[in-house]
């Protein structure tokens, strides 16, 4: 188990995506996460007090999470300082990158001298089997994104929080760093051997009731040329019965790559939706979950309005508004 409170190590994160594992902790789980540890030229800030290691160590903080997800996954020698002193200090450490912790000698080293732990949650301990594509009992949703860091995950964790008030049978199956760090367990997809990664996602939403709903946490894009591949796994190995479309509407090309365009939302629908439903035929799309943070409250209301118009879907911003539309249409199945 990894040791709570957290400090959250932010690093020099570029901009406020590239902490997103942090802010996901920060707005998931509150009461796992006590500060923030920010270097110079850091330029992301999920709201909480800025502290250094000793003022966070005297508040409380076991473990020192790695709360920025660069590409790559890369620990840079600029973070190995701080990241030898907290250990030093007392603190356990957590990542997600795929840069593991373990595979840092120095690291190694200081944690073995000082008794600490080294929490790598991307490294997969289950033996995977190879998808088999049966259909499996109960109810499965899936939301796909125009891009990366969209707000899929968020979109599924509010779902799942508004049909388990609703005292339904509702399940958040985690599928990357972030959504671990928040629920503490789930198959880490994109470290997972590409002939088992649909295979992961069939484990990790076996059998179920007939009305229990699982959540599949969302990854990558299938318009993005970097990372389609954990898409397909989970539409795949999901067999989703329910599509949710996800999309940031400030954004001018795709995460990582300034030569792509987004797509639109009618173009993800039409892509996803019959490779969905070669693994599940029944499979509809339900709604449609916008990422407002950007926009201002007026400009928000209007672009949803416009976005429900187009698609003929209910669309919120689940994290904003609450899922409750969300929650309804699956409801309704």
């Amino acid at each position: 188990m990894i040791e709570t409170p957290y400090l959250l190590f932010l690093g020099d994160a570029p901009d406020q995506l590239a902490a997103k594992v942090a802010q996901g902790i920060r707005d998931w789980r509150p009461d796992n996460a006590i500060g923030q540890f920010r270097m110079e030229g850091c330029k992301a800030d999920v709201g909480l007090p800025d502290m250094d290691l000793n003022a966070a160590r005297d508040a409380g903080a076991k473990t020192l999470v790695i709360g920025v997800a660069n590409r790559g996954g890369v620990i840079s020698a600029a973070w190995k300082k701080v990241l030898v002193q907290a250990l030093e200090e007392g603190f356990d450490l957590a990542s997600g990158l795929h840069n593991l912790l373990r595979d840092e000698e120095d690291l190694a080293a200081v944690a073995r001298a000082t008794g600490r732990r080294l929490h790598d949650v991307r490294v997969p301990d289950v033996t995977y089997p190879i998808a088999n594509g049966v259909r499996r009992s109960g109810k499965r949703c899936l939301a796909v994104g125009t891009d990366c860091s969209v707000g899929k995950m968020y979109t599924s964790l509010a779902v799942d929080r508004e049909m388990k008030a609703r005292g339904l049978k509702s399940t958040f199956r985690a599928t990357g760093q972030t959504g671990i760090l928040i629920t503490g367990n789930g198959v880490p997809l994109d470290a997972v051997i590409a002939d088992f990664m649909a295979g992961s996602i069939e484990w990790l939403t076996p059998d179920n009731d007939a009305d229990h709903w699982d959540h599949i946490e969302g990854q990558g894009s299938l318009f993005h040329v970097s990372y389609s591949g954990v898409t397909m796994a989970l539409i795949h190995g999901g067999q989703p019965d329910a599509l949710i479309l996800s999309h940031e509407p400030t954004r001018t090309h795709m995460r990582g790559l300034p030569d792509y365009d987004l797509p639109s939302l009618e173009a993800l629908r039409d892509a996803a939706l019959p490779l969905a439903r070669i693994a599940n035929p029944a499979c509809q799309v339900v709604g449609v979950s916008i990422n407002t943070a950007a926009m201002g409250e007026d400009a928000a209301l209007s672009y949803l309005a416009e976005v429900e118009k187009c698609m003929g879907l209910p669309t919120v911003d689940p994290f904003r508004q609450g899922a409750a539309r969300l929650a309804d249409a699956l409801e309704a199945l």
